[in-house]
Parts: structure tokens; sequence; C-alpha cells
């Protein structure tokens, strides 16, 4: 029994980790629920997390705010302190800003008023009332000189200029309906803080929504919180939208201020594309809403999910999306329903100051979980130490994790093509039965059903409309995923077998696919029960390939496209 454990243990040991595994992330403390784990450092070097939980499910009572602190960069936390009570009524979504005094403030919903129903669209709602009451009432702050260790005894109410959307609500706006996430931020001497406000609940929760910023000119100064004044952006009674065409939701808007004083804002849809606008005045105007953009023009897919962009301290910026959507969800009957599902992996893009407007670079998978249905989202970005962080929630359990500088590196810069081993090393992996591995092939105008590379479980075939083919099979199951269609000619091939998150992509001629409008999906997924396959090193080429490498790991995006780059 002794030797037996000693050996797993030496197995255990032996086997790699993948940093981009969820599970690997230290774990930020909640009671059940977990949401919204968003951080400030503090002026003692500590950091400080608040985080929305509860002994239910999300909106479930007891819902409340909590903080917790950690002065080892997330790895062990302190105990957590109610910022509001798990008795009182539900506070909920809160985001911090912290002044150069070192003053924390909280800002969050709270249903003062503790309304337990409100109307709501049947037949969604058979008897016409939404119960579920953590996303209306007040919006409401406290503050901690303290560092986080302990909150003032009072909140204070936000006050919010009536615009369309809420007199529009079933109350008029007597009642608002409304929520937050991601970042407040200081612009000019002022302090801005994001809300998302609602005009109804219905079929896929909220029916309608809009975003505007919260400015108080003397938050960041004035030390008596009954003297802190607030005016609500941008002018006159419409928020920041989805684009023209576009559907009735524009939600969790992410804020980030560039070089030049302008405003960055991005944000979900129910159109299968995230969308962003800027603002050259400080918030009082925005430009009309366009739908998200890669540096070479293609639309970026997303669904209906957080998306946030953070600027780093370098000047660069980081994109949180899911790489997924397009007309399939745009074009369903029940989009506001459908396009909450799939935020597993998580894709990361970089972006760069052009000219006043921001480019992004194509994406990389930056974190997943083993469990293809299971929902991660509401990230925080922190910089220490010269180092990245990440926090997630799966809902249940929220963590940081590290981001490896080599990912960052690939999208914030070009770097040089990779060189493939003279012999690529398939040993046997015990944590993962199929090994990652890259094929990397340029090839001359091959024919649909043409064989391109072919191993005892591996053949890799052009197919039709200048499309390519990969099929896996260990003798047990078999695993197939195309490219996308095109018009474009083949010529180069790079396809990426990930057997982290387990997920085939393919970058064509120097561009990820995501599937266009052709599917929902670029990349695919590989069956987590599939084995090794001993073959690959045994590939051989047909005659329509020019020159191909074996790459025995999973490459980067941002590494085939130097591949393509470089010839």
């Amino acid at each position: 029994m002794k030797l037996s454990l000693l050996l797993l243990s030496v197995v255990a040991l032996a086997q790699p980790v993948d940093p981009r595994n969820i599970t690997t992330g230290s774990v930020i403390p909640d009671e059940f629920y977990a949401d919204q784990p968003y951080i400030v450092k503090t002026n003692d070097g500590a950091w400080l997390c608040v985080i929305t939980t509860g002994p239910g499910v999300e909106g479930a009572g007891g819902q409340h705010v909590v903080s917790v602190r950690s002065i080892d960069r997330g790895k062990t936390w302190d105990k957590p302190v109610d910022i509001e009570p798990g008795t009182g009524p539900e506070a909920s979504y809160a985001v911090m800003l912290k002044a150069k005094s070192g003053r924390v403030y909280v800002f969050y919903n709270h249903n003062t008023d503790n309304v337990r129903q409100v109307i709501a669209d049947k037949p969604a709602y058979k008897d016409g009332f939404n119960k579920r009451v953590d996303s209306l009432g007040h919006f409401v702050f406290k503050y901690s000189d303290d560092h986080g260790r302990t909150w003032s005894n009072e909140r204070y109410d936000i006050p919010q200029r009536d615009f369309e959307i809420d007199r529009k609500n079933p109350y008029q706006g007597k009642l608002k309906f409304f929520w937050t996430v991601g970042k407040a931020f200081e612009y000019k001497g002022a302090g801005m803080v994001p809300l998302h406000k609602v005009g109804g609940f219905g079929e896929g929760f909220f029916t309608s929504s809009e975003g505007v910023l919260l400015k108080s000119p003397n938050i960041l100064t004035e030390m008596d919180p009954k003297k802190i004044t607030w005016s609500t952006l941008p002018d006159g009674d419409i928020g920041i939208r989805a684009p023209q065409g576009g559907g009735t939701i524009a939600e969790e808007q992410s804020f980030s201020v560039m070089a030049d004083g302008s405003i960055f804002c991005v944000f979900r849809t129910i159109d299968g594309h995230s969308a962003h606008t800027y603002s050259r005045d400080g918030g009082h105007t925005w430009e009309p809403s366009q739908y998200m953009r890669f540096a070479d023009g293609r639309l970026m897919k997303h669904p209906r999910a957080a998306n946030f962009a953070w600027r780093a301290e370098n000047g660069k910026y980081l994109y949180w999306f899911h790489n997924h959507g397009g007309r399939f969800i745009r074009e369903s009957p029940r989009r506001r329903t459908i396009a909450y599902d799939d935020r597993n992996p998580v894709w990361l893009s970089g972006g760069t100051e052009v000219n006043g407007r921001i480019e992004w670079s194509q994406p990389e998978i930056a974190l997943y979980n083993d469990d293809a249905a299971m929902r991660m989202s509401y990230p925080d970005l922190v910089e220490d130490g010269g180092k990245y962080y990440l926090t997630e929630t799966e809902k249940e359990i929220a963590r940081v994790h590290e981001i490896a500088p080599d990912l960052l590196n690939g999208l914030w810069s070009k770097i040089p093509a990779p060189s493939a081993p003279a012999k690529p090393n398939f040993a046997f992996n015990n944590r993962r039965h199929l090994q990652s591995f890259s094929l990397d092939v340029w090839v001359s105008a091959p024919q649909p059903g043409t064989v391109l590379l072919s191993a005892p479980g591996v053949t890799l075939k052009a197919i039709e409309n200048n499309a390519v083919e990969l099929t896996l099979t260990d003798g047990r199951s078999i695993n197939t995923w195309a490219s996308d269609p095109s018009t474009d000619p083949l010529r180069h091939i790079v396809a990426i077998v990930d057997a982290g998150p387990n997920v085939i992509s393919y970058v064509i001629n120097g561009k990820l696919n995501d599937g266009g409008d052709h599917r929902q999906f670029g990349w695919g997924r590989i069956s987590p029960n599939m084995l090794q396959i001993k073959g690959i090193s045994e590939l051989k080429a047909g005659p329509a390939v020019k020159k191909h490498q074996v790459f025995d790991r999973n490459l980067r995006t941002a590494e085939a496209i130097a591949l393509f780059a470089a010839q």
C-alpha cells in the first residue's frame, strides 16, 4: 500500500502542470456563491478584494458584499469582512476606487427598501413578477480608512439621473433597475463609477440595458462623505447602447483611459459580437457604438458574457473575451438567453494605441476548465512586481492566476518564428492521454481530397472551399475538425492540437479561424478520453506539401502567425 502511494506521488510530481487550467489558481474565500472578485492594491501593500457572496445561488437570500485581504499576492487570504451583513437586504455587485490618501471606496447595489418582487414580463414570469431582487433599489457606497480591515458603519446613497430607460420601466423610474461590474477609475482628478441601467425583466432576465458613468469631481479629495457630489454621464437621457441595428442589450461596460485622455469603452451585447465606443470629452458624449474588430478588420465574436479591457502600466491593453458567436447568436429567437452560454475557454487579445484608437491582436487561450460546460467570468487584472495576474469566478469558486510572460509578449509585440525540434518527443503523458502537438505545413494548390500529411492515427487532408480537415484516432475514438471555408487559396496551415483545454484550432495563411459566418466556433473540442497517438512522429507528406514541421507542443497563435510571416 505504501509503495503504491509512493508511485502515485512520483507520477503526480512528474505530470506537467498547465497554469491555464483554472484549478491551479489560488482560491479566494467565499460562503458558497462567489461573484465579481475585484482587487485594488492598498497603500500598505496588500491586495484588497471585494466579492459578492452568500449561502445560496446567485440572487438568493443572504447575498451580500464582503472584502478580504492578502499580503502574498493572493496565495492566502485573511478572514472575510462583511461590508454588508448577510442578514440584511440584498447587497451585491461591488466595485472599488482608491484615493491617493489611501481611503478605499466600495460601490454596490443595495435593496435598501427590501423590495421583494417587481413587475416582469409574461410568459417568462408566469405570475408577472420577478422575485430576484439583487439588481435594483439604491446605488450606495461605504469607505475604509484602514486598507479594508474595517468599513464605515454608514452607507451613502449615490443619486443617478433619470434616463429614458428608467422612465420606461414599469415604475417610471421611481424604482430603478441596475448593477455594476469591473473597475471604477480616476479621470482628471474626478472619480468615475460605471453603472448599467436596466429597462425590465423577462426572457433572458434583463430585457434591455445601457451604460452610464457616475462622476464625482471631489470624491478623491473630500473626506466628508456627505459633501461628495455626483452627476450622471453621458449628457442627455440615452446611455451607451448597442450599435445601430443591434439588440436591446448593451451592458457591463468596461472603461479605460487612453494616453490622449480619451475614454475607451467595451461592452457585451446579444448580437454575437462585443461592441465598443470612444469618448473624447470625458464621457459627456460618445461616438456611435461599433462592434469590436481585430487589427486586420475582422469582427470579433463574443456572447453575452463579461468582456473587459484593461490598460496596463506599460500603456498596452489586454482584452478578455470568449471568441465565438456571430450570427448564430444574433439570429436566434432566444438570443437573450442562449447568449449566456459557453464561457470556457477564455481568450486574451493584446491592444496597442494607434492614432487615438486601439488595435487588437489575434487572441490566445488564457484560461480554461476541464469541464467544457463550466462558465468563468467577471475577471480583474492586477499588476504587481512586474507580474500580471487575473481573477475570475465560476460563480461558486473565485481564483487568482498568474499570466505567463511569453503569452503576453506574443499579444503585445511581434515574436520570432519558433523552430521545431529535430526529433519531436512524444513520450506517453499520464496526466493527459493525448499530448499536445502542432503541424506547420506549406502547400501548393492542393485539390479537395488530397492527403497532405498522414501517419497511423493522424490524417490532414484538403477539402472543399480552400479548407483542411484533421482527423485523429487512437483506435478507440475518432476526432475530426475542419478549418473555415475561405476564398483565399491555401498556402500555409498551422493545425494546433491543444490537449490542455482539449481544443483544435487553425491558423490559416496567418489568421486564426473563428468560424466567420459559417459556424459559431472556429475552434473545436477534442474528446478528453482520447489516448496518446503514437504515430504523430511518423507523419509522411503528400505531393502537394512543399515543406512541413512537427512540434511536440501546442503553438501559440502568435507563434503560428510568426511562422507565416517569416516566409
